[in-house]
């Protein structure tokens, strides 16, 4: 009977020659052969600390060079590291409609509708300028009222 060792444990086991002259009987079981298609390393959560796996492909993707144990470790370090300049959506600070209608006490009331709920509500400027923040210029409106201002022709500004 022709044995073999396997190349991760070391154990010896039976390899039908067959399989020996393919190049097949390498491991002695499937436990051993999937450790020996582990080609990646353990690498260290950057937020929590924790180890874990990740193949040659997924260290490959990583545009930052940072490792993470799960989606939400990923989370926290993005939104602490993209914040102002670095977010993709920064426009130069200007974006702080809400603030300065607040500041001037303006009840925060959709202008067409009448809706009252602020975590819809946003600011929309008459002149369509965003940099003229001017008190006359900011209203509150809803969202959906905001989309109707700017792409239904049939709508009239308020």
């Amino acid at each position: 009977m022709p044995n073999a060792l396997c190349e991760i444990c070391g154990r010896n086991f039976y390899a039908k020659p067959s399989h020996q002259k393919m190049g097949w009987g390498k491991y002695c079981s499937a436990f051993c052969r999937s450790k020996a298609q582990c080609n990646g390393k353990v690498v260290v959560c950057y937020i929590c600390g924790k180890k874990t796996y990740r193949s040659l492909t997924r260290q490959k993707n990583s545009v930052s060079g940072k490792f993470f144990c799960s989606k939400s470790c990923q989370t926290k370090w993005r939104n602490g590291y993209f914040i102002g300049e670095k977010h993709p959506n920064w426009m130069g600070g200007i974006s702080v409609y809400r603030e300065i209608l607040k500041g001037l006490g303006k009840v925060p009331v959709c202008e067409r509708c009448g809706l009252t709920d602020e975590r819809i509500l946003s600011v929309h400027h008459l002149d369509h300028n965003r940099r003229n923040n001017k008190e006359s210029n900011l209203v509150w409106v809803c969202y959906n009222c905001h989309f109707l201002i700017h792409h239904d022709k049939n709508t009239e500004e308020s």
